[in-house]
């Protein structure tokens, strides 16, 4: 993605949250500049990946596939005695049409959540023992009622509904067009986007970065380059 890109989606983001009164936390807004200070106290910013992140999965058509991301809080998989949180907790802003590729996580439950805006349409696929998809029934849990559609169906969550998502189960996503874009939260099992996320058409997850501009926002996959941007 060019930085451009995701300086505009984070741009937006923030407007939206504005928009819909969710006050982020401080470190939402912090400069590359100010980054470069951030004290050592702060490390688990870093290694728990909070904060915002922008995606288009490789596909180069943001505004077709594509997620901007703000994890407030998260454990870590691989270090939990440093941070013994289980859970994780991120918006997930997706645009009105846009799309999440299908995939299914190996270790994380969640509960996907439209908080506001449009309306979220969710496509269900079970995965086989080869992690293709499967002709069985997907059974997922809808505001606490267990629900059961075809391979392939597909559910819609209206703004105030959940749906709880159990590893194995592939599922894709898109902001029904026309109703807005859909401001979703993910409630979780503590998460870790390097090595949890199993796209069924093979796609990068962290996009590769191409600095047509100064950074206005870091990204968490920013953090280790922090004092070479914003220049």
């Amino acid at each position: 993605m060019k930085r451009s890109q995701i300086n505009q989606a984070i741009d937006y983001a923030i407007k939206k949250c504005e928009e819909y009164k969710l006050p982020l936390p401080p470190f939402a807004y912090r400069t590359p500049e100010e980054w470069a200070h951030a004290s050592a106290n702060e490390q688990e910013i870093d290694d728990c990946m909070l904060g915002w992140d922008v995606t288009d999965f490789g596909k180069g058509d943001f505004e077709k596939y594509g997620l901007t991301v703000f994890v407030f809080r998260n454990g870590n998989i691989k270090n939990p005695e440093k941070y013994p949180k289980v859970y994780c907790e991120k918006l997930l802003l997706t645009l009105d049409g846009q799309t999440l590729p299908y995939h299914f996580h190996w270790f994380k439950t969640e509960d996907i959540i439209n908080r506001g805006g449009g309306d979220l349409e969710i496509t269900l696929w079970q995965a086989d023992e080869n992690e293709d998809f499967s002709d069985k029934d997907v059974t997922v849990t809808i505001d606490g009622c267990k629900t059961t559609v075809p391979a392939g169906g597909k559910i819609v969550l209206k703004p105030g509904m959940s749906v709880t998502l159990e590893p194995y189960q592939y599922h894709q996503w898109q902001a029904v067009p026309g109703t807005g874009d859909v401001m979703a939260f993910e409630v979780s099992r503590c998460n870790d986007d390097y090595t949890d996320n199993r796209f069924k058409d093979p796609m990068p997850r962290i996009p590769s970065v191409e600095e047509d501009e100064p950074a206005r926002h870091l990204m968490f996959a920013d953090y280790k380059e922090r004092a070479n941007l914003g220049e």
